[in-house]
């Protein structure tokens, strides 16, 4: 049986706990942001040391992600390879930012901003794995 599935606080409170342990594996201080499908800011934290800026730039890569249900770093590499038109956007092209999709359904994003765009990336896709991870596990 499908369930329609809306994120929640405590499912952003379980995608951050995630990012955090991640980003602590390599002593990464970053910000973490996670939204809904309306690309409203759901939590946020920001780890000790994180650059301040961070946190809004967190907060944009899920935006990004959430309203093009793509990730942020698509638009930088579109950029990167010479489409300097898409600068336009109301987007932050900047890799970090990953939609969440539950079911074939967008229904948030995750955001990371602080280290390398790579390592950014990382975090946000572990912890979407362990968030997929706890929802399989529930449907069973």
């Amino acid at each position: 049986m499908k369930k329609n599935y809306q994120i929640e606080y405590q499912d952003a409170k379980l995608i951050i706990d995630a990012a955090i342990e991640e980003a602590n594996k390599y002593q990464w201080a970053v910000s973490i942001a996670v939204c809904d499908l309306t690309g409203c800011l759901i939590a946020l934290s920001r780890l000790n040391n994180a650059p301040a800026m961070s946190a809004k730039i967190a907060e944009q890569k899920a935006f990004t992600s959430v309203i093009s249900g793509k990730s942020s770093g698509s638009y930088e590499n579109m950029i990167n390879d010479g489409r300097f038109a898409a600068l336009s956007m109301p987007i932050t092209p900047l890799q970090g930012g990953v939609p969440i999709i539950v079911e074939e359904s967008l229904i948030g994003a995750i955001g990371v901003s602080g280290v390398k765009p790579d390592q950014d990336e990382q975090i946000a896709q572990a912890a979407l794995t362990r968030f997929y991870q706890l929802i399989k596990n529930q449907n069973k």
